[in-house]
């Protein structure tokens, strides 16, 4: 017996699909979603020759009351479109493929608005290059979709989309991912403390010689495939930038609010790419909560012993919240906010954090307390992998803060000592094709976690004076190589704009008020006259010191666990928490891959824009300096730098 097809739709389109198919099955031909025996239909088809996806939407809510799949194709700007085979009760539908397609594009915030105003008033956008040519290729791609798909064959329109140009008749073919928060096939869970509990597994490392779980030849495979394609991607774009002294590519994350580009910086362009792939996985994972929906909101007042206080991670000062426009109101425990559940390492159990600090783009506009960035946010080949990694980004930002506000005199680094190859051509290579001398300190803080601030300076007459970095790792070698890629990620690049702006950077040298976005901390710092500011560091003429004298950590596990367990101990031996949120969706899941932010209490947050640093009730930064032996007396917050901090 023939295979019954449901043809909805009117038009060219669907008469030439319906004349050539009519010889090899029995098609019931229909212009709208009138009631049909579902069980009898194998496939539906919703042709159109015009864009209207208010009939996308219908058909997304019949057939999947019916169970039935469904294959779309219609014209949208001088292209013809074909898919997804939406296959009702599995994610990836109608609705997932048309946010990734506008996402893609340079105008997604009028397209998206262009597909809404449709949507509610169900009119179509008209074409000007349909032709009966183009709908003839189509209905030969439909066609083979049709067969595959009754022959049980994998069918190329299978969470891909068709794109068919109606000029060249080139066709391709896009993968595109579901949507975590779809309201028409998404299942992600409600948050709860159960989801939030972590019982630490084993995670063996990939060699003695590395602290990954996964290596990156094992991901290279799926990385590009999955993730980065120009037309349905998670991620659109890539650029390899040939000007740093090493490889340098970045890939673009798109969304409503503008581009955010990630990069990776290693000495292998293909390395790179990789790294800036799971970088923009990394940050898409941190703005908002996709693989858990938010479902606490309440006051502080209210659920304070279950929940972490806001105040102690540091906020804003005073005055800041007093001026008129500041973005953030004061913290009230009495205002009720969204929480989500994280887990608590010191107090072992779940805890609520506020959402706004466990992902980062939900403050401003929201009538946030703080401003939060990216920082403490890993991504990893276990969760084990992630949480170390979103602890070292922790430490690494606190113990660049902590040196510049106490100005600590830390002891400078021989960085020839680490007798490490790799790092020793890294420097010359600095030296020679950047033009920078490097300046390495050790700025372990009272845990004993090894970190570093690095400082390259310029050998030239033109470019930035001073370029600032930091690193955290068990293995300080792996820290300064890590510091050494940021900071030849902004040497030679960013010359012209130094240049052009340069008397911008000189009022705010005069005036701290004008630092308002992230890129002018490092670009400040790049003037000349910026240098004595960093004189603690620079004119300390204490005898440098050789790596095995400074740093005393040893690690000869094969577990990362292991590695992890022994932070954690560290950071308890000082009364400091670990507080993790688990980040991971459904697109890096699918993987192995996980993502969580990090929240340390007490260590100092980071963040740009002169006006928003966020040192207020931090009492630790006025006392480690004293049980370091930096200074001979506890610190009070007069006494901080008070000028913006040079992290770039």
């Amino acid at each position: 017996m023939s295979a019954v097809l449901l043809v909805v739709g009117e038009g060219l389109l669907a008469d030439l699909f319906c004349t050539e198919l009519s010889s090899e099955y029995l098609i019931v031909r229909q212009t709208h979603f009138d009631s049909v025996e579902s069980e009898t239909i194998d496939l539906a088809l919703v042709l159109q020759d015009e864009w209207n996806p208010s009939i996308h939407q219908i058909a997304e809510d019949v057939f999947r009351a019916s169970n039935t799949p469904w294959l779309r194709s219609f014209v949208s700007f001088g292209e013809g479109i074909i898919g997804p085979l939406v296959q009702p009760g599995i994610p990836g539908c109608s609705q997932c493929a048309d946010l990734r397609r506008v996402l893609t594009g340079s105008h997604r915030k009028e397209m998206w608005q262009m597909q809404k105003n449709l949507e509610a008033t169900g009119k179509t956008q008209q074409e000007a290059w349909t032709s009966r040519t183009g709908f003839s290729q189509m209905v030969q791609l439909l066609k083979a979709e049709v067969q595959m798909l009754i022959q049980g064959k994998q069918t190329l329109s299978e969470k891909r989309l068709g794109f068919i140009n109606l000029k060249t008749l080139k066709i391709s073919w896009h993968s595109f991912l579901p949507v975590p928060q779809c309201t028409v096939c998404s299942s992600i869970p409600d948050d709860s403390p159960d989801l939030a509990r972590i019982s630490l597994q084993k995670s063996p490392k990939v060699s003695m010689e590395s602290y990954r779980t996964r290596s990156l030849d094992d991901l290279k495979s799926v990385l590009g495939k999955d993730y980065l394609d120009s037309r349905t991607g998670l991620l659109n774009d890539k650029m390899y930038n040939l000007v740093p002294p090493f490889a340098d590519v970045s890939v673009n994350l798109p969304l409503f609010e503008g581009d955010e580009g990630t990069a990776g910086r290693t000495n292998s362009y293909a390395v790179s790419e990789l790294t800036a792939i799971l970088e923009g996985l990394e940050r898409y994972c941190g703005l908002k909560p996709r693989g858990k929906r938010s479902v606490v909101y309440d006051c502080y007042h209210n659920i304070k012993d279950q929940a972490l206080n806001p105040q102690v991670v540091g906020v804003h000062e005073e005055e800041h919240y007093q001026r008129p426009g500041f973005p953030f109101e004061k913290f009230d425990p009495d205002r009720p906010m969204k929480w989500v559940w994280g887990y608590s390492f010191l107090q072992e159990r779940p805890i609520l954090v506020p959402e706004l600090l466990a992902y980062y783009s939900l403050g401003c506009g929201s009538r946030g307390f703080v401003y939060e960035t990216s920082n403490g946010c890993a991504l990893g080949g276990s969760l084990e992998e992630a949480i170390f990694y979103g602890i070292m980004e922790v430490v690494e930002r606190d113990s660049f803060l902590m040196t510049w506000y106490a100005k600590l005199s830390l002891p400078r680094l021989d960085p020839y000592s680490a007798e490490d190859e790799e790092l020793v051509l890294m420097i010359d290579r600095m030296r020679v094709v950047g033009g920078y001398d490097l300046y390495l300190y050790n700025s372990t803080m009272e845990h004993g976690i090894p970190s570093i601030v690095a400082l390259a300076k310029n050998r030239k007459q033109k470019g930035l004076n001073l370029i600032c970095a930091a690193g955290a790792h068990l293995d300080p070698v792996r820290a300064v190589k890590t510091a050494v890629h940021e900071l030849a990620g902004m040497m030679l690049t960013l010359d012209e704009k130094y240049e052009a702006n340069k008397e911008e950077y000189v009022r705010m040298l005069h005036d701290s008020t004008f630092v308002q976005q992230m890129d002018d901390h490092g670009m400040l710092y790049g003037l000349p006259q910026a240098e004595e500011r960093l004189n603690f560091l620079l004119s300390n003429n204490s005898p440098i010191k050789s790596f095995n004298e400074e740093f005393k950590w040893r690690s000869n596990h094969v577990d990362l666990t292991d590695d992890l367990q022994d932070i954690l101990q560290a950071l308890r031996n000082v009364n400091l928490d670990v507080i993790v949120i688990d980040q991971t969706t459904p697109e890096i899941k699918r993987n192995g891959l996980h993502c969580v932010k990090v929240l340390i209490p007490g260590m100092v947050p980071m963040t740009f824009g002169h006006h928003l640093k966020r040192v207020s009730g931090l009492e630790r930064i006025l006392r480690v300096p004293l049980e370091l032996g930096y200074t001979t007396e506890s610190l009070i917050p007069e006494k901080l730098n008070p000028l913006p901090h040079p992290f770039p």
